[in-house]
């Protein structure tokens, strides 16, 4: 019975083998960087560069059937043409068009992830990878959330240096990941209602997902056992 139903829901996210732990590694690559990237003196065309790329591994992480392929590529064009024209105009209305652009996409990928995690008939390294890159997305997912908010409601956040623009960029990720975590070191503190707002449903989303996470490892390895005692031969051990 067990076979006959793992039989029948894919085991693999992305297109190619491996699509999901090269995305995983473009993600983690573009996080690590981010600090020293962002103050050099090329560092918006690097920025660029670093995200198409992770765009079009996102692409190809999700695009394990033809009808997603199609829809995560009709939805990655406006995200990175968006980006692309506010590095050459520097224009606002195309950075809150990305930024819009950029969390329908991405609330596309994690939708997919989280789809394939919960649905996947046994933990394997495809799913491991895929629930790693899913936590790194919703800390990304929530600092674009804030840069718009910080863009759309001034004064949102105290604790910016002072002499740099509202907060964005590696400042955005650094306040999402600590309080993703639940650390919350202090140093940039949300003010406003919609920010505070943010910060919240983010902690509680990242404590609910390391806890539905666990469980579903857990499962996964038990019904993997049952399925592995099943195909055995019978009287052997």
């Amino acid at each position: 019975m067990i076979s006959k139903l793992t039989s029948r829901i894919p085991t693999r996210s992305g297109l190619l083998r491996h699509s999901v732990a090269w995305f995983l590694g473009a993600l983690v690559f573009m996080f690590v960087t981010a600090p020293f990237v962002e103050d050099m003196p090329n560092g918006s065309l690097i920025e660029a560069v670093l995200l198409t790329v992770v765009l079009g591994a996102a692409v190809l992480a999700v695009g394990d059937r033809r009808q997603t392929l199609i829809l995560a590529s009709v939805l990655v064009v406006p995200v990175g043409g968006a980006r692309w024209l506010h590095h050459f105009s520097l224009h606002d209305g195309t950075y809150l068009f990305h930024i819009t652009a950029f969390l329908v996409f991405m609330g596309f990928v994690v939708f997919h992830f989280l789809r394939f995690i919960l649905r996947s008939p046994r933990v394997n390294s495809e799913v491991l990878c895929a629930a790693v890159a899913t936590y790194l997305l919703l800390g990304l997912l929530w600092a674009t959330a804030y840069a718009l908010v910080a863009r759309m409601v001034p004064g949102s956040f105290t604790g910016v240096a002072a002499g740099r623009p509202p907060l964005h960029g590696f400042d955005a990720l650094y306040f999402s990941l600590i309080t993703l975590t639940t650390v919350g070191y202090g140093y940039i503190a949300p003010v406003s209602g919609p920010a505070r707002m943010l910060a919240m449903m983010e902690a509680v989303t990242g404590t609910m997902y390391m806890a539905v996470l666990v469980a579903r490892l857990v499962s996964g390895f038990s019904f993997a056992r049952s399925a592995a005692e099943e195909t055995r031969p019978p009287g052997q051990p």
